[in-house]
């Protein structure tokens, strides 16, 4: 970032295996750093493994300053908040299948990605075309790429998962449940919360009469808490007379069938628990006006080496950008 906030470094780089953060570097520590304990281990095969991969942070640290000035001044702005991003990842699939990506983002919008099959650059703005010049004439660079990506990465991606295998493996099945707000014109709306769960794939509907169900439904985002499960929500509005027709349906790896609950008449009011989902409700109505720009670079780590990430941010330590 150009003009990082409070709490937001110039540069971060961030290192993640499905959806868990396991390293992270940034521009106020200077240190690459473990961020669960299964990774702490790694130098016991993989010596200095931590200071290699500082030193690369830090390289990486500079070049994208001077990548992120040389965009400015290719754009003609003198001045402001401006942020740059690369983002790449790899993927191994139960049936062998490897995949991988590779793209950067300027000002949190696309600007240049890697077709890896084609070995061609693809400019998602105009200003990206001289990007785009530059690497399509650079064929070697880019058969580097996709060897990188569906080679290497997946190695280390294999040693990786190795170290965290039970953590990443975990199943907790969520805990659900129901909540009811009257609304106005005899209408009332039906609240079904998840909560506690790990991995994030979930899937939680509303059914009718057994049927899937979609008209007057509102999804909350699938949320991190802090102890690394996840929550999340989903309401639907109903009138009270067909009450009894409606059932939140709930997915989960660690369910070993779907729940299928329907609203049940307390002994007493849970206020507790209506207060936290109308605030949830209130809180995730507010977000959808607002724009929110979660813009990361990431470093490799071992040799430029990356990972399969469900938000996958490196930094490839030779890719300079002009």
């Amino acid at each position: 970032m150009s003009e990082p906030g409070q709490g937001v470094p110039h540069f971060l780089a961030e290192g993640y295996v499905d959806d868990q953060l396991f390293a992270r570097y940034d521009s106020v520590t200077k240190r690459a750093q473990p961020q669960v304990p299964w990774i702490e281990p790694i130098e016991r095969e993989h010596a200095h493994f931590w200071e290699q991969n500082t030193r690369r942070a830090l390289n990486s640290e500079l070049r994208f300053r001077g990548d992120l000035a040389t965009l400015q001044s290719h754009q003609n702005q003198s001045g402001g908040s401006h942020t740059w991003q690369r983002m790449y990842g790899c993927d191994l699939g139960a049936d062998g299948r490897r995949g991988g990506h590779m793209q950067y983002a300027y000002d949190g919008a696309d600007y240049i990605s890697l077709d890896k099959d084609t070995l061609t650059w693809t400019a998602a703005s105009p200003m990206a075309h001289v990007f785009k010049r530059k690497r399509d004439a650079d064929l070697a660079y880019s058969q580097h790429l996709k060897v990188y990506l569906e080679e290497e990465c997946v190695e280390w991606l294999r040693t990786f998962v190795a170290y965290g295998k039970e953590a990443l493996m975990a199943r907790e099945p969520p805990v659900v449940r129901l909540a009811r707000q009257q609304g106005h014109s005899h209408q009332e709306t039906l609240v079904c919360r998840a909560h506690g769960f790990y991995p994030k794939e979930i899937s939680t509907t509303w059914r009718k009469d057994g049927e899937a169900w979609t008209e007057g439904t509102l999804h909350g985002g699938v949320v991190p808490n802090a102890d690394m499960t996840y929550h999340t929500w989903v309401s639907i509005r109903i009138n009270p007379t067909e009450r009894h027709r409606y059932q939140c349906h709930v997915k989960h790896p660690g369910l070993p069938e779907p729940l299928i609950l329907a609203w049940e008449e307390p002994d007493s009011p849970d206020w507790g628990l209506l207060a936290g989902v109308a605030a949830a409700v209130v809180a995730a109505t507010a977000l959808l006006g607002a724009g929110i720009a979660f813009l990361l670079s990431k470093e490799t780590l071992q040799g430029g080496r990356g990972v399969h990430c469900s938000v996958p941010l490196h930094a490839l330590g030779h890719l300079g950008l002009w």
